[in-house]
């Protein structure tokens, strides 16, 4: 029974990831002494956190990839494209958010997350300036990727700081939040970007991208660093210190790192480990049925009830009720059962240790929910029913993808660390964003070829097939971990239980 694990006896090498961080020195007070440059100087050091900029700095990009989806048809007539080549602009800025972690490792760990967010948000505004006034399809499809690529940056080092400010303990809250940033993102685009193209036209979805980023860059004017070996570097130059020894890789073999760390290791990991697989294979396949919507819906609501582009954007409100109250469902199930399992570990003395497992409370609920909400969408959405039926079918779909997308990352960190696990994050996000930049090329076809009701219901058969995964790992976890090629956490049952 894997509910009251105890440590197993490991090499030092394997222990690593099962083992607690240790603080470098002793928290006396706020006016403790610095005695070298490896010291914070007290226990509110480096300073406030900062999760709601980091949610503003990262809900812009995703922002940005859906609010031009309403805007396609006008944009296939004015460049004499067909339908398929008039989303390769969503498509192609959804492959840009895939990348941009390569980008953003190299800047972060030498000059710190706040470079990040201060260097890559204003270029990306440039080049979504640069998509709205586009003369030509092929300018617009290289501004629209690299709006992405330049975007994505913020996502993917938000992670990192939310790790850096928030203990374990309490980082379920403050991950579900940040989380929300890359499926809220999607889901008030096409709120406002329906609006924008219908009065304004399709070179009006591209400015609000322009406004958010502006308010994002703005927020993270007052934002301080929170990565710790620059924070003391800082501080080290402040204080006359010579600075911290250098304990990883420079020059080339510092980039030839950061890019295993990045894209080779993350490629290695989704053949090799059954878990990173499956999880991102699962995920994948939700994110991608959420960008289908962006075409599925408009069918649906303009084609079957006579909705305008601006009311048929609004639909998308469901997405948002769905994704806040998966993250409230992650908060409640994180305070009532993972935090007990905390608690219990510190009065075992484990240390605060637990199983991975039980990370996947809400991934194991929220499965249910998505292929409810696909059969309840697929069949209702007719003329005959009212409208608000496959409105409301959005919810549990929605609720379902983020439970289960928020127990993924918990529960890939918990189970391979902190090097291993952004690993294995890059896995699943590289293949999310893959497969939903790819799945709106061909949903149009699908759904006009196979219906309203059978093409859902096809994705909804799919969701079906995956829907064991959570279920599986939840059991059997402890055991696949123990088969890993790569440093995780182990554990072995109590001789009592």
């Amino acid at each position: 029974m894997a509910d009251t694990p105890s440590v197993t006896d490991e090499s030092p090498e394997k222990s690593k990831a099962s083992t607690p961080e240790i603080p470098d020195v002793e928290f006396v007070g706020p006016d403790a002494p610095v005695a070298t440059v490896l010291d914070w100087t007290g226990p509110d050091d480096p300073g406030i956190t900062l999760s709601l900029r980091v949610l503003e700095a990262s809900a812009s990009p995703s922002f940005g990839s859906s609010v031009y989806t309403p805007g396609y048809p006008e944009v296939a007539r004015q460049f004499h494209v067909g339908t398929t080549a008039a989303l390769l602009p969503l498509s192609l800025y959804v492959l840009g958010l895939a990348f941009g972690p390569i980008l953003a490792a190299p800047i972060s760990e030498t000059f710190g997350r706040r470079v990040v967010y201060l260097s890559t948000l204003p270029i990306a505004a440039l080049f979504t300036l640069g998509a709205a006034c586009s003369q030509s399809f092929a300018a617009l499809l290289v501004c629209r990727f690299f709006a992405g690529f330049l975007g994505s940056p913020s996502l993917a080092v938000g992670a990192g700081t939310n790790a850096e400010i928030w203990p374990p303990a309490h980082r379920a809250v403050a991950v579900s939040l940040f989380v929300l940033a890359p499926f809220l993102g999607p889901a008030l685009g096409p709120v406002v970007g329906g609006f924008a193209a219908q009065y304004k036209g399709w070179r009006w979805t591209q400015w609000p991208i322009i406004f958010a980023a502006v308010l994002a860059y703005l927020f993270s004017l007052a934002q301080k660093e929170t990565y710790k070996k620059i924070i003391l570097q800082q501080r080290a130059r402040r204080l006359g210190l010579p600075p911290p020894p250098r304990t990883g890789p420079t020059g080339l073999a510092a980039i030839k790192f950061l890019l295993t760390v990045t894209l080779f290791r993350p490629i290695h990991m989704i053949f090799t480990e059954p878990i990173v697989g499956h999880f991102s294979l699962y995920v994948g396949f939700n994110f991608s049925v959420l960008f289908a919507f962006f075409d599925a819906f408009p069918i649906v609501f303009q084609g079957v009830y006579g909705f305008d582009a601006g009311y048929s954007g609004l639909t998308f409100v469901a997405i948002g009720v769905g994704c806040v109250l998966a993250t409230g469902t992650t908060a409640v199930l994180d305070r009532v059962l993972y935090r007990k399992e905390y608690l219990r570990s510190l009065t075992e003395g484990r240390q605060g240790l637990v199983v991975p497992e039980h990370r996947l409370y809400a991934a194991v609920v929220g499965s249910l929910g998505l292929p409810i909400g696909l059969f309840w969408f697929g069949w209702t959405a007719r003329a005959d029913v009212h409208w608000v039926s496959p409105v409301l079918a959005a919810v549990p779909f929605a609720w379902g993808n983020l439970c289960v997308f928020l127990s993924a990352a918990l529960y890939l960190v918990d189970v391979y660390g902190p090097l291993n696990g952004a690993s294995a994050l890059a896995a699943n996000g590289l293949v999310r964003y893959v497969s939903g930049a790819v799945f709106p090329l061909f949903t149009v076809q699908m759904y006009h070829r196979l219906g309203i009701a059978w093409a859902t219901s096809l994705l909804g058969f799919i969701s079906l097939a995956l829907l064991p995964v959570p279920w599986a790992l939840f059991k059997y976890g402890p055991r696949v971990r123990a088969r890993s090629a790569y440093d995780t956490v182990k554990f072995l049952p109590e001789r009592n239980a």
